[in-house]
């Protein structure tokens, strides 16, 4: 992992972490060390649907927009003294104000007590101010990065300290080492990273698990190398982090028996496969065949077993859900991704039947707001369709947006759902 690394592009985040919060701290992190943000500045920027984005509101485009720049915003005092009295971030790095009853100067965002406008005067850098005989302020550090790097400094550094120690440091330490309190540390990180420090340790542990099962000769030799204490932990913790017993994992899955069972229904056929702690697919599709040529792919070494009556009793009730979903479906999932992924299905489970979310707010929800192109993402790998209603995500607009198994199913899906829940 490489959390450290902040010039870390949005694009191949997703794909290149094993877990979510992983990749939300490298993605958020990277971020935090950028410049402010378009809507913050004025900045009117492009969704993916076409409309343009500002202060939060989409807007239709205008041919002859144009983007205002930062400084020319701040060019008078007026205007300077305006974003002072908004506390405005976005003027960050554009000036500086002093405040001659004291002789300090600030950051336009400080959030030191409003002096009178008489008091003020503006400079555009803090070289010049202090040629100017003022003196930094102590609170906002304006001579200094900003805060919003000094945090994503911080959690950089916490991250790399979670991943070079033996021994997973706790709370404290990490707080301690940032120079923060425990609380204040925990609020900081997890606005930069989109999950806690101790979602991020057990998340890489996890992927130290992964790595250290392939690489070491024996499973006892992996529960050490990947940090963990004792072999009771590490067998505790298994399920949710290898979706497998320790020593399934490490021959590939080989050995791992799939029951599954293919039906029929109004929106084609319905595969069902499921292993000893539950099911784990639930695929869609137009042809028998190929959704059993993808169940295999899915899980290439593992022993696919035809399921018996009582397993084809299981395909009745999840084409009975389909067909009527106010049946409801309450089965054992045996559920399988990263942590990412497990967060955005998780979500994705508590939207009430009959009603729709969009990726953005999903995103949201996870406490990953630049993350809705990962949130379709992990839609479009869901391996659990209806049981994960990923069905029920539609775009910022209101549109249906994409479906694993084709749009037209997905219309079907939420049109019987709104129906049943009126």
């Amino acid at each position: 992992m490489l959390i450290g690394d902040l010039q870390l592009s949005d694009q191949g985040a997703a794909l290149a972490f094993a877990s979510g919060c992983q990749f939300e701290s490298k993605n958020r992190v990277a971020r935090l060390r950028g410049a402010r943000q378009d809507c913050d500045c004025g900045y009117q920027s492009t969704t993916a649907a076409g409309d343009t984005m500002a202060g939060g509101r989409n807007i239709m485009p205008e041919a002859q927009a144009a983007p205002i720049s930062v400084a020319s915003r701040f060019r008078g005092d007026e205007e300077r003294w305006a974003a002072v009295v908004n506390r405005d971030h976005a003027a960050a790095g554009e000036f500086v104000y002093c405040v001659r009853t004291t002789g300090v100067y600030c950051r336009p965002g400080c959030a030191a007590r409003l002096p009178r406008r008489e008091h003020v005067c503006f400079h555009a850098s803090p070289e010049d101010a202090e040629n100017s005989g003022f003196r930094p302020c102590r609170r906002c550090l304006p001579n200094g990065p900003a805060l919003a790097e000094r945090h994503a400094r911080a959690v950089a550094a916490a991250c790399r300290l979670v991943e070079t120690a033996e021994d997973l440091p706790d709370l404290d330490a990490l707080a301690q080492a940032a120079g923060m309190s425990r609380f204040h540390f925990h609020r900081v990180f997890k606005a930069a990273t989109g999950c806690t420090p101790r979602a991020y340790a057990a998340a890489h542990r996890a992927d130290r698990a992964r790595e250290a099962l392939r690489a070491s000769r024996t499973v006892t030799d992996a529960i050490y190398d990947s940090g963990f204490n004792s072999s009771g932990r590490f067998y505790a913790a298994s399920p949710e982090m290898l979706g497998m017993a320790p020593a399934t994992f490490r021959r590939g899955g080989a050995g791992e028996t799939i029951r599954f069972a293919i039906g029929e229904c109004s929106l084609g056929s319905v595969l069902v496969a499921a292993t000893a702690r539950g099911v784990c697919a639930i695929l869609l599709g137009d042809d028998p065949a190929a959704l059993a040529r993808e169940l295999e792919d899915r899980f290439p070494r593992a022993e696919l077993v035809g399921g018996d009556r009582d397993f084809e009793s299981l395909v009745a009730r999840v084409v009975g859900f389909v067909e009527f979903p106010a049946l409801g479906l309450d089965l054992p999932l045996d559920i399988r991704g990263t942590t990412f992924q497990r967060r955005i299905w998780q979500a994705l489970q508590d939207i009430p039947a009959g009603t729709t979310a969009s990726y953005r707010a999903i995103a949201d929800r996870v406490g990953s707001p630049k993350a809705a192109r990962a949130v379709a993402r992990a839609c479009a790998s869901n391996p659990l369709a209806v049981a994960i209603p990923c069905h029920r995500v539609v775009r910022n607009d209101g549109t249906l947006g994409g479906y694993r198994w084709g749009v037209e199913r997905k219309r079907v899906l939420l049109d019987r759902e709104a129906f049943s829940e009126r």
